[in-house]
């Protein structure tokens, strides 16, 4: 039994694994410490654009005060997030969104055009009106291919930042979060309701689709009407029950953020078996997830990154 359908599913973990690919890209572009015949050496590396600077960290110590600082950034962004959810801010939620979309999709467009003179503003420039169209006109089409840049984008700025150890803090307090999220408050299952049925956003992936029983609906009102231009008029009055399947962002974002600390760490072996272990732990949960209910996911992909961690140690 999968939680969607197999196509559903091929969809979701496709566009999953793309991401993954394009983050551990753009996290690659901006990072000042790579893997040099299999040694760790600091190179220059090219600026986050719109004036974004991350500090430059050197001892384990200062690893662990940001961390601790990283947390309680979470923990406001959770809390600002809950309430405004609470209280139907939309225009400030909206906002919000909108600015991160265009400061993520900026810098994963910068690091493909910073070959290019002005990179940083042409990468502004295709970046406005993108998170527009995914912000306040609701596109499917636009919204899932967005996804696909924005993580990675936000995945540049804390990798830098964040070491093995910091990383495996990270995942372990997300994990505890969601399941708490998700299992006991139903925090998650509101603000994910809130945003796509009163916002018209969704911070992850979204694919509608339509059971079995609907698309048979579907079909015999279409055979009733055999007149194009009759039945897509009918069509678009006539409401039938849509499906969405969902795939939270943060579920997208922390694998992308190990892979990358794993990448300027070890090197490109160690952050494909990271993003293979993520894979299969999402890939696990859709395929043996019972339909109709909620799962945290964190926790599922987080056993597949530190398998991958795990067979990065024992073979590399």
């Amino acid at each position: 039994m999968t939680k969607y359908n197999l196509k559903i599913t091929a969809v979701l973990l496709i566009m999953f694994i793309l991401t993954q690919f394009i983050g551990l890209y753009v996290v690659n572009h901006y990072s000042s410490t790579k893997i040099v015949n299999g040694e760790v050496v600091e190179v220059d590396a090219p600026d986050l654009p719109f004036g974004l600077e991350t500090p430059e960290v050197k001892d384990a110590g200062e690893f662990n005060e940001i961390f601790i600082s990283i947390i309680f950034a979470f923990i406001i962004a959770i809390t600002l997030l809950f309430l405004l959810t609470k209280f139907r801010i939309a225009f400030v939620l909206k906002l919000w969104f909108f600015v991160v979309v265009i400061i993520a999709l900026g810098i994963s467009f910068n690091s493909v055009l910073s070959p290019l003179g002005y990179a940083t503003t042409i990468s502004l420039i295709i970046a406005i009106p993108l998170a527009f169209i995914k912000i306040y006109r609701r596109e499917f089409l636009v919204h899932n291919i967005t996804e696909l840049l924005v993580y990675p984008g936000i995945a540049a700025v804390f990798v830098p930042i964040l070491n093995i150890y910091t990383i495996i803090a990270l995942l372990v307090l997300i994990s505890v979060y969601d399941m708490w999220a998700v299992w006991h408050s139903g925090i998650m299952q509101k603000m994910a309701k809130y945003q796509i049925d009163k916002l018209n956003i969704f911070g992850g992936f979204f694919v509608p689709y339509t059971d079995k029983k609907t698309k048979k609906k579907i079909n015999l009102f279409k055979a009733r009407y055999k007149d194009k231009k009759v039945s897509k008029e009918k069509f678009k009055a006539k409401k039938f029950k849509m499906n969405v399947a969902i795939l939270g962002g943060g579920d997208v974002i922390f694998p992308i953020i190990a892979a990358g600390v794993m990448f300027k760490t070890f090197g490109l072996a160690s952050a494909l078996l990271v993003t293979l272990g993520a894979t299969l732990g999402i890939g696990y949960l859709f395929f043996f997830a019972e339909k109709k209910k909620f799962y945290p996911a964190m926790p599922y992909i987080t056993a597949g990154i530190f398998l991958g961690m795990l067979t990065s140690w024992a073979l590399l």
